[in-house]
């Protein structure tokens, strides 16, 4: 192919341009939507892989929404291409109201104040020793704690919604598309496996 990259993108280039696209937001989720139709699974294994992803993106364990996405994809015989594309619900636009808002229902879950004085401060650790992680794991806990809890409703609803909006749109994409190879082969123009082999490449 001309113009073709001599390398393909790296991991940590993929991820980024997941989380800031080079270009619009808009025309990143049009590209994201034609992956997603264009997942070879079945709808159920698309848009439950889709849900896990975006429940993943609303826990606040950042730097782990792709394994946990994958490992309830996998429990859940989900599509792990279309887990990875769900985590695109996370994203520097949806974090921080996702981490807003999740914070908030979590204190209202544990009978919290949500009074902003009574926010906790979290004081940075000054070397990553043992001591100091142990200090900034039990000093961030009161934030992340509430984060954790407000996550499982709100990821919840989030991953049914994703899941029942991409389930209908990959249904019918898949019903229209073997509708018209099903026309194309009683017309005779359905390309054949060598012709399609090649177009592919």
């Amino acid at each position: 192919m001309l113009f073709k990259r001599r390398s393909g993108p790296t991991i940590v280039e993929r991820t980024r341009v997941m989380l800031w696209p080079r270009r619009s937001f808009g025309r990143s989720t049009q590209y994201y939507v034609k992956r997603v139709k264009r997942v070879n699974a079945t709808p159920y294994a698309i848009a439950m892989g889709v849900a896990c992803g975006a429940f993943s993106s609303f826990t606040p364990l950042i730097g782990f929404h792709f394994l946990l996405a994958f490992a309830l994809a996998y429990i859940l015989r989900a599509n792990l291409l279309a887990a990875a594309i769900g985590t695109a619900v996370g994203n520097p636009l949806t974090f921080p109201l996702i981490w807003a808002v999740t914070f908030r229902v979590g204190r209202t879950i544990l009978g919290e104040p949500v009074r902003p004085d009574a926010e906790p401060v979290i004081d940075a650790p000054s070397a990553y020793t043992v001591e100091a992680l142990s200090g900034f794991f039990e000093s961030t806990w009161p934030l992340m704690k509430p984060m954790l809890v407000g996550a499982v409703p709100l990821g919840l609803t989030a991953a049914v919604a994703c899941y029942f909006v991409v389930y209908g749109t990959v249904y019918g994409y898949q019903s229209a598309r073997q509708a018209k190879f099903a026309r194309d082969v009683e017309d005779g123009t359905a390309p054949s496996t060598a012709s399609s082999s090649v177009a592919g490449e």
